[in-house]
């Protein structure tokens, strides 16, 4: 499931590359027709995640709220520039062509797929139509004159109101992007400090605390040296001020890189192949039966709350 890290960068490049845009809305699968009816036509003002949940705000009142759950995911091609102009000046309005059969000056698509994990493609050559056909069941399509997403598996999508994103935003758990380290310390305190609930399953209640998924709930608690079981009324006030001040150091990192990293004193060469192989992002997570890094005892496996 993609956690918190990537729905922030899934906004942050609808902000820079959609909104201020008026925006076609279509559900090619045709599970969104109503929704997508509501918001077609309009301009996209403004792009926000909190936690794992995104929050796109339209002209007119509307917001589409998305939660890519397990599965879903957005694909994101976008028109280049000079892919642009060339279709003007050979008249192929809506299509780009090769200027030659080399890759200088090609016109081309760059595709983005931002979920759990970004894969990122370049489509170049001659005779491709924009936008690009939807490639499976896309739930719905956001499309400006150079850049067209697609949405497909989603838990959530639905257009609501501003009083019904509302009500969403209030339900859920401090997020330190939005919250900021100070306030949303005192807010996650607040929700957590006198609950029973084992910290492994509270740091995955989106309600206490918003963006922390399986991967980052593994993490921090080793990184912490807390037992996942304990209960979170047993903790002292500053094991649980570290965990969000973790929170606070490895989501931006996330943002930053696109990716999970959790090993975060590496450097030079060790860091480079740290960030460039998953088997080395981790302390624990993905690694049962390993020896851990630090002590090397075999790292072992349960499950907790079906995760």
């Amino acid at each position: 499931m993609p956690e918190g890290h990537s729905v922030h960068r899934i906004a942050a490049r609808f902000r820079s590359q959609v909104v201020g845009s008026t925006v076609a809305v279509t559900s090619p699968q045709g599970r969104f027709t109503q929704g997508a009816a509501l918001l077609d036509g309009r301009e996209l003002e403004d792009c926000i995640a909190v936690g794992k949940q995104m929050f796109a705000r339209f002209t007119g009142d509307l917001h589409l709220r998305v939660h890519l759950g397990i599965y879903g995911a957005w694909d994101f091609a976008v028109l280049q520039p000079e892919a642009a102009l060339h279709a003007d000046r050979e008249g192929q309005t809506g299509t780009y062509a090769a200027a030659s059969s080399g890759s200088m000056g090609a016109p081309r698509v760059s595709r983005v797929k931002a979920g759990e994990e970004e894969r990122a493609t370049t489509a170049s050559g001659a005779g491709k139509t924009w936008p690009p056909d939807p490639a499976g069941a896309v739930r719905v399509r956001l499309l400006t004159d150079r850049v067209c997403a697609d949405l497909r598996g989603p838990t959530v999508c639905e257009a609501i109101t501003p009083e019904e994103a509302a009500a969403h935003l209030d339900r859920l758990g401090p997020d330190p992007v939005v919250d900021g380290k100070r306030r949303g310390w005192t807010r996650f305190r607040d929700k957590a400090a006198h609950r029973r609930t084992p910290i492994g399953g509270l740091l995955m209640d989106q309600s206490m605390v918003a963006g922390i998924g399986n991967i980052y709930r593994a993490e921090m608690l080793f990184r912490a040296g807390i037992d996942p079981y304990t209960p979170t009324s047993r903790l002292r006030e500053d094991q649980l001020r570290a965990l969000w001040d973790d929170w606070c150091h490895l989501l931006p990192i996330g943002i930053e890189t696109g990716v999970i990293v959790t090993r975060t004193g590496l450097r030079g060469r060790a860091k480079q192949d740290m960030l460039e192989s998953v088997a080395d992002r981790h302390h624990v997570y993905g690694r049962a039966g390993e020896p851990c890094r630090v002590c090397g005892t075999p790292i072992s496996l349960a499950e907790m709350q079906g995760r």
